[in-house]
């Protein structure tokens, strides 16, 4: 630790693992693997104070001003003398890539979450010369001082009902997980365990949880891409698809790393300055497809375990979760009764792992972040689901618990006109909508094709939080020519769940419908070729009841 202010939601949590993994019997479980917290520093909140004191900052914090002005007057202010002395120190004796995360006083709390709000910044900080690693480092740092005032974060303050005088900013510098392969280093998965499950499938139930898996860094999950999801009591059963076709398009296909080689040049004002966005061809020249991959055969319509013969890869995890060559699902188990023991109640786990075959034990399973999740009770009075057969909205699959009376606007993507490739476009146009309603107080029912907050905009509408922060009805539906399976495990499903907004996913005449005709029949106060909103005289009467999984939106 530097400093001697506040260590932030996500140090402290980090600190509670660290405590209940050492103090549990699970490393001792599983000989052939090893189970650890990356090592890892905070800069406590007194250093954020002092930062912006000595340099003025405050001016440079307005609402009015874009996020690239406010991390270009943070980049060029100075860090406190006694912070950057630690700084050099901790530099001369770091020669890994590091994760440079936030950890702010609101965030990973219950209530107010925060999670993915604020910037996470990695560096590979193997330039062979200490002066350029410590100049990453600290450009990294300024960067997630300054998202404390970026527009997403200043959204969701005012969402939330917390201020900026509320919020207070250390910052954790963290070892990544994860293994070198030819000029580029990640972690063989990066996956996010959930000991709740509000959509469970096949036979497993809510208790049993979920877990979300994806090759390669953390933020293809963090974004709300392609992953691969399963219960821990049926790993080996696979997510709902129809078909093997379905199945290929809705797995995984590229992923994330830390650039080892020479960057092409300086950007310290973007998040993803030294990452990589690879396809799985570079993942199998890295050779870490083997336990993770399986193949298809088209002639016979088949899948096979393994990458041990020519055809299509299917990232499913299969080696590792069907022949358990490895104890990969038993620790995710004995994880997830630890943390949920420790915290009392329901939580979430980022995680880590690596394999190296070449150590005796091959298994490294690295904890990165545990947060408490809120699970709403039960309130719901169960007569408007009698009024369901004339309802404008139902669905079977809900996230959340509580009745909205007081909602008159309906913002919605035209099923008529809608098309993927255009799906930055609506973003930006319900960003300017959800503006204008949030200014006037005005909550709405936002209803999209594909999943809200995707970073492929070939999945669903790539918004961030604060494009859609005055949303209290959320309603995701499959489109007319394309099925896309449900999110799980992202920083937005975190959100959405302790806000209890309530989120409707909606799949035509299997878990719901929406009445399309009554909604493109309405006067509409704003309509373009992809979305519209519609203003009612009387408000709707919305209700989705945690315990009979079943949501209505009532005219």
């Amino acid at each position: 630790m530097i400093g001697s202010g506040d260590i932030g939601g996500k140090a402290s949590g980090l600190l509670s693992l660290a405590a209940a993994v050492a103090g549990s019997a699970v490393p001792a479980q599983f000989a052939g693997a090893v189970i650890d917290i990356p090592r890892f520093t905070v800069i406590a909140t007194d250093f954020f104070d002092q930062f912006m004191a000595e340099n003025t900052l405050s001016p440079f914090t307005r609402d009015d001003l874009p996020d690239e002005r406010i991390a270009h007057h943070f980049q060029l202010a100075d860090l406190p003398a006694n912070l950057a002395g630690d700084l050099w120190a901790l530099t001369l004796n770091t020669h890994v890539p590091l994760a440079v995360r936030s950890s702010s006083l609101l965030e990973d709390s219950l209530k107010q979450p925060f999670a993915g709000i604020y910037a996470t910044k990695m560096i590979p900080n193997n330039q062979p010369d200490a002066e350029t690693r410590f100049a990453r480092l600290t450009e990294a740092i300024k960067f997630v001082y300054a998202s404390t005032f970026f527009k997403n974060a200043r959204n969701y303050r005012r969402a939330t009902g917390s201020g900026v005088r509320d919020e207070k900013m250390a910052v954790i510098i963290q070892e990544v997980a994860g293994l070198p392969r030819h000029m580029r280093f990640y972690p063989d998965i990066s996956g996010v365990i959930r000991t709740y499950n509000p959509y469970p499938f096949g036979s497993a139930d809510p208790e049993s949880g979920i877990v979300t898996l994806a090759l390669g860094l953390g933020k293809t999950i963090v974004d709300g891409g392609v992953s691969w999801s399963f219960s821990p009591d049926y790993p080996a059963a696979p997510p709902p698809c129809g078909s093997t076709t379905e199945l290929l398009k809705q797995t995984q296909t590229s992923f994330w790393a830390v650039n080892m080689a020479k960057s092409p040049g300086a950007d310290p004002l973007r998040e993803t300055e030294f990452l990589l966005h690879l396809g799985l061809r570079d993942a199998e020249y890295d050779n870490v497809l083997p336990l993770l991959a399986s193949t298809y055969d088209p002639a016979s319509d088949t899948v096979y375990i393994g990458t041990g013969r020519a055809g299509p890869r299917i990232l499913n995890f299969g080696p590792l979760l069907q022949l358990n060559d490895l104890p990969f699902t038993g620790i995710i188990s004995a994880v997830s009764h630890t943390c949920r023991t420790l915290a009392g109640g329901h939580v979430e786990i980022e995680f880590a792992a690596t394999i190296n075959k070449q150590e005796s034990r091959p298994l490294r399973f690295s904890l990165l972040q545990m947060r408490k999740t809120a699970i709403p009770a039960d309130s719901v009075n169960y007569e408007i689901f009698d009024t369901a057969g004339a309802a404008l909205i139902v669905s079977e699959r809900i996230l959340g618990n509580g009745v909205r009376d007081n909602i008159r606007d309906i913002v919605f993507v035209r099923p008529d006109t809608f098309d993927f490739s255009r799906s930055r476009e609506a973003a930006r146009e319900i960003a300017l909508l959800n503006d204008r309603l949030v200014n006037e107080n005005r909550p709405y029912i936002l209803i999209g094709f594909g999943r809200w907050g995707s970073s492929d905009p070939w999945l669903g509408i790539p918004v961030n939080w604060s494009q859609i922060s005055g949303a209290s009805v959320i309603v995701e539906c499959d489109h007319p020519e394309r099925s896309i399976d449900f999110s799980q495990g992202s920083h937005f499903f975190h959100n959405v769940s302790n806000l209890n907004i309530l989120y409707f996913s909606v799949r035509p005449g299997i878990s719901g419908r929406i009445d399309w005709d009554w909604l493109m029949h309405q006067l509409p106060c704003h309509s373009s070729p992809l979305v519209q909103h519609i203003r009612l005289g009387t408000p709707l009467r919305t209700a989705a009841s945690f315990r009979q999984r079943k949501g209505v939106v009532v005219v």
